[in-house]
């Protein structure tokens, strides 16, 4: 009996959700041709192909039908931070909550993530940047020693650039904001690779698309890595001025236990250490492919020897343009906000449409303004000066047709909703590209090699990740 109750609930579940129509002033509605399930396996399988296309087929705004869930999706850049500053209507806690429990197996119910962001922009600027960044010069200069690689002065070693400056970049983070583990490399390397291993699976993680084997290899690399978080936090002097102390203080406030205090911290590591790691692969891959960027970018490193330390790493236009490129092809965050109330907004264009309460709206700068050819010509290509001016300074203005656009690109987020360790983030990945540079011979294994294609998996989730790798080949300079 209860299971025809449960047929006839899901019959009408389907009928309802089968019966939306779109109403007066609001964005065009695709439902797509399978009931309920409408685009979520084209949506999910390749979410910039996908929202391309209905971008070509709908224009700027437009709302589909995935799994049941009504997405309006806005990609009219230049009103992003009017729309997104509606913390009333447009909730982002909510969703956020989902995937923190499906990722993490988290849950914080009373956490105030804006709150969390003002304690952080405190650690992330001026004096505790420059000790934060000091740090993490002093950690990657460690790990960068012939005795912590095992090599030889001169002697030559095959990997992939993937690892290679994923591990580099790992391992300098966690030292930096975690502590512990510095003097054994053995540790430190077994701590990367359950990371490795946890990241991997965590877009099908937060799509519930894992299956039985790969869900029990997540479980694994996070109960190992919960453990091994923890006992490095226990191991660290007393540093309630740090962002961590600070960050698990507000969680004491709040009233969280020690164990889902433990687990967050997995969900920190993840924020903090999951991207710039990927990010120097790209600039480093890119240069390695670009002669000719890979030229400019020596030159500048030679030119500003005669500078002091910091003045020289300062004066980058060349490099910076570099890093903004590289960020502009593969930062690919999906914004997500739950529509709490029906809601109107105004684009650009001043066209008004309604927003209906209970659908999700989703923002996505890689296609908007990133990968947009009125504002970036051949804009899946790899220009290393695209943000200089003639003069070799920083080109700030873009324009799409005769109207100038607040963003060329979106890798930090949007005004009212910045990365506060952007300044951090950026600092190492300089850090280690100029190391590298300065102190490695490095060069490709297959001199005619391409970048490989993106893991279109990774849409939606912070910086994109390589389908394959880039074989190089480095040694130590005498």
């Amino acid at each position: 009996m209860w299971i025809a109750l449960l047929l006839l609930g899901l019959a009408v579940l389907l009928l309802l959700y089968a019966r939306r129509t779109r109403r007066r002033n609001e964005p065009p509605l695709d439902k797509g041709m399978i009931p309920w399930l409408g685009h979520a396996l084209e949506f999910g399988k390749d979410a910039a192909k996908f929202l391309t296309r209905m971008k070509q087929k709908h224009g700027d705004i437009f709302t589909v039908r995935a799994a049941g869930q009504y997405i309006t999706v806005l990609l009219d850049s230049n009103c992003y931070d009017a729309v997104l500053s509606d913390v009333y209507s447009l909730d982002q806690t909510g969703y956020a909550q989902v995937l923190m429990k499906r990722i993490f197996s988290l849950d914080l119910p009373n956490h105030n993530p804006e709150s969390e962001k003002k304690r952080a922009e405190i650690h992330f600027q001026g004096r505790a940047l420059t000790q934060l960044c000091n740090s993490m010069q002093n950690n990657l200069q460690h790990l960068v020693t012939p005795s912590e690689m095992g090599l030889k002065v001169s002697e030559w070693k095959k990997d992939g650039l993937f690892d290679f400056c994923y591990s580099f970049l790992f391992k300098t983070g966690y030292l930096t904001v975690f502590g512990g583990e510095k003097n054994n490399s053995v540790a430190l390397a077994e701590i990367y690779e359950e990371f490795r291993r946890f990241d991997r699976l965590l877009p099908k993680l937060a799509r519930t698309t894992i299956n039985k084997e790969e869900k029990q290899i997540a479980s694994s690399a996070r109960e190992k890595l919960w453990k091994w978080l923890a006992s490095s936090r226990l191991d660290r002097k007393s540093e309630h001025q740090s962002w961590l102390g600070n960050y698990v203080q507000q969680l004491q406030d709040e009233g969280v236990d020690a164990e889902t205090q433990r687990r967050a911290m997995l969900l920190q590591l993840w924020v903090t250490q999951g991207n710039a790691g990927p990010t120097a692969f790209w600039v480093l891959g890119y240069l390695l492919t670009h002669p000719e960027a890979l030229r400019a970018v020596r030159e500048e490193i030679q030119g500003g020897k005669h500078l002091r330390e910091e003045e020289g790493k300062k004066n980058t236009p060349v490099f910076d343009s570099v890093l903004s490129e590289t960020l502009r092809l593969t930062a690919a965050a999906l914004i997500t906000r739950e529509v709490k109330q029906d809601k109107k907004i105004r684009l650009s264009n001043g066209q008004e449409y309604h927003l209906r309460r209970g659908d999700r709206l989703c923002v996505f700068p890689f296609i908007s303004p990133q990968m947009d050819p009125q504002i970036h010509q051949q804009p899946e290509m790899f220009q290393f000066d695209r943000f200089l001016n003639a003069d070799g300074t920083e080109k700030k203005n873009f324009f799409k047709g005769e109207v100038k656009v607040k963003y060329p690109s979106v890798p930090w987020g949007t005004k009212d909703n910045l990365c506060p360790g952007r300044h951090f983030a950026t600092s190492a990945i300089k850090e280690l590209v100029f190391t590298i540079l300065t102190r490695f011979d490095l060069e490709l294994c297959d001199k005619n090699a391409k970048l490989p294609l993106v893991d279109p998996s990774r849409y939606g989730f912070g910086i994109l990740q390589p389908a394959g790798d880039l074989e190089i080949r480095y040694r130590i300079r005498s």
